[in-house]
């Protein structure tokens, strides 16, 4: 080929490039999503969660997907993000599943039933274990499809106006407890109340209820229990790893691009990182400041601990006697669990357990 043809072939070639890429690029349409969260902005790190998904997102599409976050109450109530979602008021919500047990307990395992899976073996369990397909197989009937979006790790056991020395200091208790746990402690005497994070303290304060769980030290802190309540319990086994989920429009969701979806997935995925990795790195200190400042510290009692495992396994044998998807992702869970902890008990454990030892030692 002659030098001049090859230059204008070249050319050629060059422009025809300048003109394909404006048409790929156009081939991205602009969407703009709307957000509801469970949770106030207060909390920044689970309500956070949210708002670093978006902002991920918006990055990863250059701008041409956005979604909008919004806090509790300013769209719809907290506990209600989930309602808003599945008829297509919204979107998308980033919120618990376990706050929808009223609607059927199967929506408790996508986030934390009692004396479930940790936060790392949850993340197995619906990254790599199929709990993910269980899930949105379930979700399906509500009109939504689920992400995983954040873990705040094992939570605390709750405060208390009065401390607890055995199972008979439960009884007649009235509790802020969500989910099945609520279900569990009900078995123990406890009178359990379901409320939103931020209307805890004020009930706590007035005495309508005498204790209450939430999250964990940072969270808590920023609450203020530890001015109405001294007691601070753990662990929170009704929460060993309870997972935050992006729920989606099912209908949003299949009428998005696939690039679109996998931006969705990895931004969701990030988030679900994030949040865990700062509750990791806020609650150490937190909870020091909290000890400090005159909280006392108490692990549950043996027996309040036995009592509660024994009746978290007969309130899943009734539960799974009448509702057959609980009982399939219920048995799912607990063998994904009893494999993981065979496990752990030969190398985590072992090794979390010797280094807990070395730091007491100094």
């Amino acid at each position: 080929m002659k030098r001049r043809q090859f230059l204008q072939t070249a050319g050629a070639g060059l422009a025809a490039g300048a003109v394909a890429s404006p048409a790929i690029a156009q081939s991205n349409p602009e969407i703009k999503w709307r957000l509801t969260s469970s949770f106030p902005k207060s909390l920044d790190t689970i309500y956070g969660g949210a708002e670093v998904f978006a902002k991920q997102l918006a990055e990863m599409t250059d701008g041409k997907f956005q979604v909008q976050v919004f806090a509790a109450g300013e769209l719809v109530p907290g506990l209600q993000a989930l309602d808003a979602v599945s008829a297509g008021t919204v979107e998308m919500c980033h919120t618990v599943a376990y706050y929808y047990v009223g609607k059927d307990p199967t929506f408790a395992i996508a986030s934390a039933v009692p004396f479930g899976l940790n936060a790392r073996m949850q993340n197995s369990w619906m990254f790599q274990g199929g709990g993910a397909e269980l899930f949105n197989d379930f979700f399906k009937k509500y009109n939504v499809h689920a992400l995983p979006a954040g873990n705040t790790g094992c939570q605390m056991g709750g405060w208390f106006r009065k401390e607890i020395k055995s199972t008979a200091d439960l009884q007649g208790l009235k509790m802020r407890i969500a989910g099945i746990a609520g279900q569990v402690v009900s078995k123990l005497g406890v009178v359990p109340q379901q409320i939103a994070g931020g209307d805890i303290y004020p009930a706590l304060e007035k005495g309508t209820i005498d204790a209450a769980e939430w999250v964990g030290p940072y969270d808590d802190e920023k609450l203020g229990f530890a001015k109405v309540a001294q007691y601070y319990y753990y662990p929170g086994w009704w929460e060993g790893g309870p997972m935050v989920h992006n729920m989606i429009n099912l209908e949003q969701w299949n009428k998005l691009p696939k690039s679109y979806q996998a931006a969705v997935i990895n931004a969701s995925t990030y988030a679900n990182t994030w949040m865990a990795a700062r509750y990791d790195m806020q609650n150490p200190t937190a909870l020091k400041r909290l000890v400090g400042a005159g909280v006392q510290l108490r692990p549950y009692p043996q027996d309040v601990m036995e009592a509660c495992y024994k009746a978290a396994g007969e309130i899943y044998a009734e539960i799974g006697a009448k509702n057959e998807d609980f009982k399939k992702i219920i048995q799912a869970m607990q063998a994904y669990r009893n494999d993981q902890y065979l496990w752990w008990q030969v190398a985590e454990y072992t090794y979390d357990n010797f280094m807990i030892r070395a730091r007491a030692r100094g």
